[in-house]
């Protein structure tokens, strides 16, 4: 559920473009071989412990004031819960509030947008097309509106966690068919190699700014790790309800271990398994897939999947993935709103989340009229901004909060 709510239609869409992107650019600076390496760095780096730690920051105080404290859900709670009866704590939490619906909208949003395009595109790979169509995109923008309203109507357990869990089965399952029938002694160097890169280097790449960079690595920097990083704060409202919703009864160490290393640890597998096999390509065969990433990146991960056995089966799992994956973020997003719109309710009638639903869907067709990945990634970008200082302000209202808490514990 984790994977399904935070990035996990992601996965699949950068699984092979992101680190042939980078590979691209930095073997012009480098050697090939380094060039590669630090390819699988930044890719782990972008998908690592940085994204889960802003998740977890925003689940974290969350969760601790809903559970410990009787807060309602909200982003606020927090806030408001340690400045009773301030009038700027009431301003501040109100825009917590609204701008964290915002930024799930828009993050929301955007994400049912590159989703469509890279189902649109796999179905089009099976039927033998070269681009998907506009109607193609559309019948698969419908089949997920369809497909997520069931979900809606049911409890949390029932719905997103059945589907959650069946898309996760997929991937895990693709991991294994593409280390096994790919080139399977240079994916397991590529998963080591890159696990130790990201071990050695997250935190030194974790304090780096492109104040000394040139204006390619400054415009790289911009277009890549800091959209990333506002792409997650955009998320983190949406992800923060949602995995404190399902963290009940855990310790704090528990939280942290299981949100910050599992994923973690996963995603490092899955790039190294299935960039691996990009970079195998790009250094060992024809190079298409590289120069695939310039100029049609949503069909990359199926170009990838065709040099392998078994074509048209692990393509259409990975649509099957693709298309689950999408509508447990929908489920998930529909919920967390529903719960903002209620003052907190964990457990919102299945109208308010249907009602949630429906806009995201409106707001996804608007992003995927736009026909540009780009601007899908601008808009997303704008909607995070401000609540780069309302995670802050959490993270400071959770530090206060277990200071005094443990200061009471000290006294007895």
């Amino acid at each position: 559920m984790l994977f399904a709510a935070g990035m996990g239609v992601g996965l699949l869409f950068w699984a092979v473009a992101e680190p042939l992107t980078h590979f691209v650019f930095a073997r012009e600076y480098m050697p090939d071989g380094l060039a590669a390496q630090r390819a699988l760095m930044a890719t782990n780096f972008h998908w690592g412990i940085h994204a889960w730690a802003i998740y977890g920051s925003t689940a974290l105080a969350i969760a601790y004031f809903s559970f410990r404290r009787g807060t309602p859900m909200l982003v606020s709670a927090p806030i408001q819960y340690l400045f009773p009866g301030e009038q700027w704590a009431k301003i501040v939490g109100w825009l917590s509030d609204f701008m964290a619906i915002v930024a799930i909208a828009i993050g929301v949003g955007g994400s049912i947008a590159m989703g469509a395009f890279q189902i649109a595109d796999g179905v089009d790979v099976l039927i033998g097309g070269s681009s998907a169509s506009p109607r193609l995109i559309a019948v698969v923008f419908l089949l997920m509106v369809i497909a997520y309203i069931p979900p809606l109507l049911v409890d949390l357990g029932k719905g997103m966690s059945r589907l959650s869990n069946i898309a996760m089965a997929i991937a895990i399952a693709l991991i294994v068919f593409a280390v096994v029938f790919g080139p399977t002694q240079f994916l397991l160097n590529s998963v080591l190699v890159g696990f130790g890169e990201y071990v050695a280097g997250a935190v030194q790449q974790g304090f780096k700014t492109p104040v000394f960079y040139n204006d390619a690595l400054g415009q790289w920097f911009s277009d890549w790790t800091l959209t990333y990083m506002v792409w997650w704060i955009a998320w983190g409202p949406f992800v923060g309800v949602f995995v404190a919703r399902i963290s009940r009864g855990r310790t704090i160490r528990e939280f942290v271990l299981g949100v910050l290393i599992g994923p973690t640890l996963f995603s490092v597998v899955w790039f190294g398994a299935f960039g691996g096999i990009g970079l195998f390509e790009t250094l060992r065969g024809a190079g298409s897939l590289a120069q695939m990433t310039s100029t049609n990146v949503e069909r990359v991960t199926f170009a990838l999947l065709d040099l392998l056995p078994l074509t048209f089966l692990t393509t259409s799992a990975t649509i099957i993935a693709a298309f689950l994956f999408i509508v447990t973020s929908v489920v998930s997003a529909a919920f967390v709103l529903a719960t903002f719109s209620t003052g907190g309710d964990p457990d919102p009638k299945p109208k308010f989340r249907l009602i949630w639903g429906a806009l995201l869907g409106l707001l996804g067709s608007a992003m995927i009229l736009s026909g540009s990945i780009d601007a899908v990634k601008k808009l997303i970008a704008l909607g995070a901004l401000p609540f780069v200082f309302i995670t802050v302000l959490l993270i400071v209202c959770l530090a206060r909060a277990l200071a005094e808490e443990t200061k009471s514990h000290a006294d007895r």
